[in-house]
């Protein structure tokens, strides 16, 4: 089970901003070689005559960038917790070339999961539904994304288009926040470990789930403000006072401008997170207005192989259950 930790988290996965301001070490360049191994394996996909999604990790060898994935692999779990790999050279590759290549390297990273009933690997997080619309998901629209943790033990972005202006990626430090509540605002902890109805989380009906877990030497969070007042609301259990002030405290600090790593991602940048250790933004953005050169981003969820353990009332949510179907296909 789980236990509240009074103690303060040191190491790389407590950062701020401060500690990246004259810090890029979060930034793998895309060496010659890598590059020429990602081309070799597109040759050896191509041979075989497999397209995306139906190939797995053999059918996609990376050689020696493969070592490094594992390498970075071992970075979010145990290290910073995010890293970014930049300097793929998109103009030189098809579009369903670019999805193979980027399904290719999750592959090596874990195993990608559904982000949808549909069974949807890639993800485009592109400006196309009706901001009017209750049912249309914040990362569909141009509005500013507010700070979450995705279902999955960690998520991806790749880069294909940037906005017109604006549309920055931001990340915050789950370790950081946990800091500042343990040492200015002990007496709310108890209200983060206990459990809150949080809806779409691969589950038909809102599921229980804390906002901290901590288990086996390692702190893990969940959460998405909107959606935890969603379930809540669903199930018409509305939260009590002092549950909004934890939520309320819990924002504020997570918003402090010194708290987040705010990045433009370039087209060919693939951003990686830990869903637990890290926090995810966007930023409002203006778009283009010609179809094809509006922002786009492709989004890829994936089960680790060296994930934490979890507790039992913090369950893993690897993406979403397919369809027995899509199952048998």
């Amino acid at each position: 089970m789980s236990t509240i930790l009074k103690q303060p988290i040191t190491g790389p996965s407590a950062w701020t901003a401060k500690d990246y301001s004259n810090d890029e070490s979060y930034i793998h360049h895309l060496s010659q070689q890598d590059v020429a191994d990602i081309n070799s394996a597109l040759n050896v996909l191509n041979d075989t005559g497999r397209t995306y999604p139906n190939f797995n990790q053999e059918d996609f060898p990376l050689a020696q960038f493969a070592t490094k994935l594992t390498r970075l692999a071992d970075e979010l779990e145990d290290g910073r917790g995010f890293f970014l790999l930049r300097g793929l050279p998109l103009a030189q590759y098809t579009q369903a070339q670019a999805h193979a290549i980027y399904y290719g390297i999750g592959l090596h990273l874990g195993i990608p999961v559904a982000q949808n009933p549909r069974g949807d690997i890639l993800g485009g997080v592109e400006n196309v539904g009706d901001p009017n619309d209750k049912q249309t998901r914040v990362y569909e629209t141009n509005r500013y994304l507010p700070y979450h943790t995705d279902p999955s033990d960690v998520v991806g972005l790749l880069c294909l288009r940037k906005a017109k202006a604006g549309g920055l990626s931001s990340l915050v430090s789950v370790a950081a926040i946990y800091n500042q509540l343990l040492n200015h605002h002990p007496e709310y902890l108890g209200l983060y470990y206990k459990t809150y109805l949080y809806a779409h989380l691969g589950n038909d009906l809102p599921t229980l789930s804390p906002l901290f877990s901590y288990h086996k030497g390692k702190l893990s969070c969940r959460y998405l403000r909107q959606y935890i007042e969603l379930g809540h609301d669903m199930m018409q259990q509305p939260l009590c006072q002092v549950e909004r002030e934890a939520l309320d405290l819990f924002d504020q600090i997570m918003l402090q401008p010194e708290m987040r790593l705010d990045m433009m991602l370039q087209p060919g940048d693939m951003q990686f997170a830990n869903n637990y250790l890290v926090l995810h933004s966007r930023t409002s953005f203006e778009d283009h207005v010609a179809p094809d050169q509006r922002r786009k981003l492709l989004r890829l969820w994936l089960k680790m192989s060296n994930a934490r353990e979890l507790a039992p009332e913090f369950p893993g949510r690897n993406g979403f259950p397919l369809s027995m179907g899509l199952l048998q296909k």
